[in-house]
């Protein structure tokens, strides 16, 4: 069980969370626009004032630094292991959490590919939008899996200070804790299960 201290932190993590939330309602709101059924929708005219601040393909490609062009080859090779990775990942959560019970994390929650839609991006742009939002979302995906694999084989705090800690390592057991690890570890479990 954790702490009464780690709980009021919980608390106000949570609390920064909704914040967080509440602020992107509002910058929704000035943007002028809505997410309806996961697709983004703009006031009428807000489409046709963004189009104003579009660079054109062939200026954007003419400013655009030599390090860049150099560089952008490189970057998108990436595609290939990013996409093994990805059936990687699927495959290991098809197999092994219906085993264990867990279940399997949504690729849509992670994975977010929406801002190809905005009409002050060239085709560029677009694309480069596109890579992102699949490379850093699929990171969040594999990071999500690793997670719920951890907490279900070994939810253990590391000795050192862990940088950016996943939502559910707060949870886990202290370093050290051989009897509260004993305790806890089937509670731990049917909590991935419960989800």
């Amino acid at each position: 069980m954790l702490d009464i201290e780690t709980k009021d932190l919980l608390a106000k993590l949570r609390e920064v969370e909704e914040a967080l939330e509440a602020r992107i309602d509002a910058k929704r709101a000035e943007f002028s626009y809505q997410v309806e059924q996961g697709r983004v929708v703009f006031e009428a005219g807000i489409r046709e004032r963004h189009k104003q601040f579009k660079t054109g393909l062939l200026s954007f490609l003419r400013h655009s630094q030599l390090s860049r062009l150099i560089t952008a080859p490189v970057i998108y090779s990436l595609i290939v292991p990013f996409a093994v990775l990805d059936l990687s990942v699927a495959l290991y959560q098809a197999v092994c959490f219906p085993i264990w019970g867990i279940k399997p994390a949504k690729r849509s929650d992670y994975i977010i590919i929406d801002r190809h839609q905005l009409a002050y991006l060239n085709a560029v742009e677009k694309l480069n939008c596109v890579y992102c939002g699949y490379a850093n979302g699929l990171a969040a995906l594999v990071s999500e899996v690793a997670s719920r694999t951890e907490q279900y084989w070994c939810p253990i705090k590391h000795a050192s200070r862990v940088k950016n800690p996943h939502a559910r390592y707060s949870r886990f057991v202290d370093y050290g804790d051989a009897e509260g690890f004993r305790a806890r570890l089937e509670e731990l479990r049917e909590e991935l299960r419960n989800r």
